[in-house]
């Protein structure tokens, strides 16, 4: 929560760990002039914006570090305010007594967000763009990040306005057939506008759920029978030898997990203990576990031994599975000589070679997201926040439909379009409260 709009804060940008450099970040009211008083041998108050200048810093008599000075003047700075930031040595005990001095200068600790939060009330950003730092911060894959640069460049603003300007286009011709209700309204001023917003509205909210599953990841358990090659999936999936494989049954008794990065969804890989007919108590407590992570999971890939078939035990599992996700099916040891053809719905994979491991990969791609990618140039949301506001424009949107076919007047159907403009701004900030800034930006890193 920022407890005075422009006054003098400061925070570590970087971790706080061992490092060859750390920067500290500063804004507000009067920075570098609070620099001045710490910093030997430089003019620091009369530095010019946008200069880098080497600097030492001074507690008293005693040097702390010679650093590297970055000068930002307002309004052209990340918050809009006099900046600066500091690259000092990474140690923490720098760190630490760097952090020290600039608050017995005047400066106080940044809250979560706070530089990130002055950045859009100085209008250096919106809150979509806000809300795109904190998203890249957070990226896990690739894929993330650029679908949250994209954000950050724009791409979910200039939506949300080309629609609020269709809403404005359409509550001007509503407003005129108010003060002059003899002349009517044309229905190509008002089906034109709605039809345009509700087109983007739609469109945006549904990339919500692809959008959150580039962000927040899936997990994938890897079930099957026992020596089926779960685990060498397992290990063919991650790149990299984590599962012990064996050809005796039974190797895996407790799940086994890693972090995989599929056609760009962060992916939580579970390898579990092969299903089978067995009295042995401890396999059966394995087994257990194993349908216990499957009932979890977000998607299940089920492997085949192809070398052997279907067995009746693999028969019953498919056939049965009435599980939240869906049922992937492989079909292992296509490599080998006794290798049987893949009945259909099967993947036929190698998980010794590698042989068709990417085609395992984009069937679950596709199983999370429900069909294939949009569009790269096409703008994902992940955010809750902006999904609800654009559900409650388009709930406002078709109650206004509803209600021009039921004959409403012009002063009520206003209403409708004026709800929905409110949702819009809630989205961008042009209408918005202390209460939601401070949710909002309290998810943020100190520093950003």
């Amino acid at each position: 929560m920022i407890q005075s709009p422009d006054d003098p804060i400061a925070a570590l940008a970087t971790p706080a760990a061992s490092s060859a450099l750390a920067v500290i970040r500063v804004s507000g009211t009067g920075v570098l002039g609070l620099l001045a008083g710490i910093v030997r041998g430089a003019a620091v108050a009369d530095m010019q914006g946008h200069t880098i200048h080497l600097c030492t810093f001074h507690d008293g008599p005693e040097d702390v570090d010679e650093v590297l000075l970055a000068v930002y003047r307002a309004p052209r700075s990340y918050t809009g305010e006099e900046s600066a930031e500091i690259f000092c040595h990474g140690s923490l005990p720098v760190i630490t007594r760097l952090l020290s001095l600039l608050t017995r200068a005047g400066f106080r600790p940044a809250g979560p967000g706070e530089f990130t939060q002055r950045a859009f009330l100085n209008g250096r950003m919106d809150l979509t763009r806000a809300e795109a730092v904190n998203e890249i911060v957070r990226a896990r894959t690739d894929r993330a990040r650029g679908l949250a640069l994209q954000r950050l460049s724009g791409a979910v603003e200039a939506r949300v306005r080309s629609a609020r300007d269709a809403l404005i286009d359409l509550r001007a011709s509503l407003e005129a057939a108010i003060d002059y209700p003899e002349d009517g309204i044309a229905d190509d001023s008002i089906d034109e506008p709605l039809r345009l917003a509700l087109s983007v509205l739609e469109g945006l909210a549904g990339t919500y759920r692809q959008g959150r599953l580039y962000q927040e990841g899936m997990s994938v358990a890897i079930t099957g029978g026992t020596n089926a090659g779960k685990s060498s999936l397992f290990n063919a999936l991650l790149r990299q030898d984590r599962a012990i494989v064996s050809e005796i049954h039974g190797t895996t008794r407790d799940w086994l997990e890693g972090t995989a990065s599929i056609e760009g969804i962060p992916v939580r890989l579970i390898d579990t203990a092969g299903l089978r007919a067995s009295a042995d108590l401890l396999e059966e407590e394995a087994m257990r576990r194993t349908r216990q992570v499957m009932d979890s999971a977000d998607a299940v890939v089920y492997v085949v031994d192809g070398s052997k078939g279907l067995g009746a035990y693999d028969r019953t599992v498919i056939d049965g599975w009435h599980g939240p996700a869906p049922l992937l099916r492989a079909w292992n040891k296509t490599d080998l000589p006794a290798a049987l053809p893949a009945p259909a719905g099967f993947v036929p994979v190698s998980a010794a070679t590698g042989s068709g491991v990417e085609r395992i990969e984009h069937a679950v791609a596709e199983a999370a997201l429900g069909g294939a990618p949009r569009d790269a140039a096409e703008p994902l949301i992940d955010s809750e926040r902006q999904r609800d506001l654009l559900l409650r424009a388009l709930s406002a949107l078709r109650r206004f439909g509803e209600a021009r076919q039921a004959g409403v007047t012009p002063d009520l159907l206003a209403v409708d379009v004026a709800d929905a403009l409110d949702a819009l701004g809630e989205i961008t900030g042009a209408v918005t409260s202390a209460e939601i800034l401070e949710r909002m930006f309290s998810r943020f890193c100190v520093g950003k």
